[in-house]
């Protein structure tokens, strides 16, 4: 499987990124050495990236893949973690939060990224993003606490996560390092990175951003209301001899000049296996056609 420079200076990520956030709820590969065959079987299709958070399964997601990387034991430089901080929810986990918030100040950053490397059982994070934009974010002190992780060895690149382009800008005109992505959500279902500038900037950029729930979370199988858009998916994906439409739904998000990677978080190996006949994309009428069902109307 290609790999993608997100920048010009790296990192490359697989096209394909194994994303971990309902990892606890898929019992078949949650425990170490079950994880531990699912990463040997991720790096046997090419993918060789995997996406976490801080605070995924309530903060219980990075020690959790954290054994089963002990457990699999194979060579660290082989595969890029990405890991996600900055977002602070009312949990069990985290007593001190009584109302969800957002934290960018360097305190937070740091003490995030000290706990991500402790439960991952890692001296690095391949990428760290900025989970949500804050508020509150003093650009200056958050580009210099992502710069401070960098020059500590911690964290290798930095980007962002469901950040507009405005404040992509913002935050990288304090940093004297390029900003690697945006991760955003789009799919079928949620085409709005078309539209708001997220895809142009990546371009003007030369930056490929990273994708969440290109399939519609789940919800692009199971809504009536979705109907017709899963009849031209399939007519469409016939072309191509896709397995199933999901492949289709994915080839038609990774379709974009800027070259974007794609997070998918499925423990089942054959429709992984399958999602790789997305990566060479769709004809151009295919994919407007669509949009133009996924959307309801033909573009103007």
């Amino acid at each position: 499987m290609e790999k993608i420079p997100l920048t010009a200076a790296g990192p490359s990520l697989s096209r394909l990124v194994w994303g971990t956030w309902r990892l606890l709820d898929q019992p078949e590969i949650r425990e170490p050495k079950a994880l531990a065959a699912h990463i040997d079987l991720c790096l046997h299709l090419g993918i060789t990236s995997f996406d976490l958070a801080d605070l995924y399964g309530g903060f219980g997601v990075e020690e959790a893949f954290g054994r089963g990387l002990q457990a699999w034991a194979g060579d660290r430089s082989a595969i890029q973690l990405v890991s996600k901080c900055g977002i602070r929810p009312v949990t069990p986990a985290r007593p001190d939060n009584y109302v969800k918030h957002y934290d960018t100040t360097r305190d937070h950053i740091l003490r995030s990224v000290t706990n991500s490397l402790r439960a991952l059982h890692t001296e690095y994070l391949d990428l760290l993003l900025i989970h949500r934009p804050d508020p509150l974010m003093d650009a200056d002190e958050t580009a210099e606490a992502l710069q401070e992780v960098m020059a500590k060895g911690w964290v290798r690149h930095v980007g962002v996560s469901n950040h507009s382009p405005r404040q992509v800008a913002l935050l990288q005109s304090r940093l004297l390092v390029p900003l690697a992505t945006n991760q955003v959500e789009y799919s079928v279902l949620r085409t709005d990175a078309l539209d708001d500038g997220t895809f142009d900037q990546m371009q003007e950029l030369r930056r490929a951003p990273m994708l969440w729930s290109p399939l519609g979370g789940g919800d692009l199988f199971s809504n009536p209301a979705h109907e017709v858009l899963r009849q031209v998916l399939a007519r469409v994906g016939k072309d191509y001899d896709h397995a199933d439409i999901g492949t289709t739904a994915l080839a038609w998000a990774l379709t974009q000049p800027s070259r974007p990677v794609a997070v998918v978080g499925t423990g089942q190996g054959s429709r992984l296996a399958n999602y790789r006949a997305a990566l060479n994309g769709l004809d151009r009428q295919d994919w407007f056609a669509i949009l133009e069902a996924a959307r309801g109307r033909p573009v103007a």
